[in-house]
């Protein structure tokens, strides 16, 4: 391990081998944090305008104050922050499944971690949010009783391309409809993030769930393919009384 390269945390998990690390790198010019599982990249803070914009497309569909929001997917934090810099949000639930990554925002090993636990509206909270749905394969999350204005996951790579096989669930009509019903208020909102293009069967399922439903694509500069990349967000908007 030399000055470019630190091996920050790392944890065997019933998911497989779990690390942060930091590095510099040369082509951006900085520091960059990165979580793996196995030989999986689950999050890098080289290309974060989609968990961003994530955060954003959601809260544009609501209006008033005191909103209630579920972040399904911690991650290095950058959804979440998004969510908080919204002065309209009262509270937030950020839910995920692997403790380990919930310990190292609290131990401040995270860039993100310290406004995220200091923010009295933030709450880290260890469960399978798929459970939610009668989904996954972990414990359910303690969110408490209140449903949501809107619930943003960034969780699997897209609704094809998932972590688990047991998250599979949520991404049924069956599954859609229990989010509906179980998480989200009247005109809530439900957006989720993919690194696929725009999936027209998966937005026409969520038009057969929510009132109304939308792929917006995310597109950032990737030096790496010396172009721009891009992501997508679903934003589903669940029936008004």
């Amino acid at each position: 391990m030399g000055l470019h390269f630190q091996e920050l945390g790392w944890r065997a998990t019933p998911m497989g081998e779990l690390s942060l690390r930091r590095r510099h790198d040369p082509l951006f010019r900085k520091e960059v944090y990165e979580i793996k599982l196995d030989d999986d990249f689950l999050m890098s803070s080289l290309f974060t305008a989609a968990e961003v914009e994530l955060a954003r497309l959601a809260l544009a569909e609501l209006s008033g104050t005191d909103l209630r929001v579920a972040v399904g997917g911690l991650g290095l934090g950058y959804t979440a922050q998004a969510v908080l810099e919204d002065p309209a949000v009262g509270s937030l639930v950020v839910v995920e499944a692997l403790a380990e990554v919930i310990d190292w925002h609290r131990e401040k090993l995270i860039p993100a971690g310290a406004e995220l636990v200091a923010d009295p509206r933030c709450g880290l909270v260890h469960g399978d949010f798929f459970a939610t749905v009668d989904a996954g394969s972990g414990p359910a999350p303690g969110m408490g009783p209140d449903r949501f204005h809107a619930v943003v996951v960034d969780i699997d790579h897209s609704p094809r391309h998932l972590l688990h096989p047991s998250h599979a669930g949520l991404y049924t009509r069956e599954g859609l409809h229990r989010l509906s019903e179980r998480l989200l208020l009247p005109g809530g909102v439900f957006a989720l993030w993919s690194n696929d293009a725009p999936d027209e069967e998966f937005t026409g399922l969520l038009g057969e769930v929510f009132a109304s439903a939308r792929a917006e694509v995310v597109s950032f500069p990737n030096p790496l393919q010396e172009g721009d990349a891009s992501n997508t967000v679903y934003v589903a908007v669940s029936p008004s009384p």
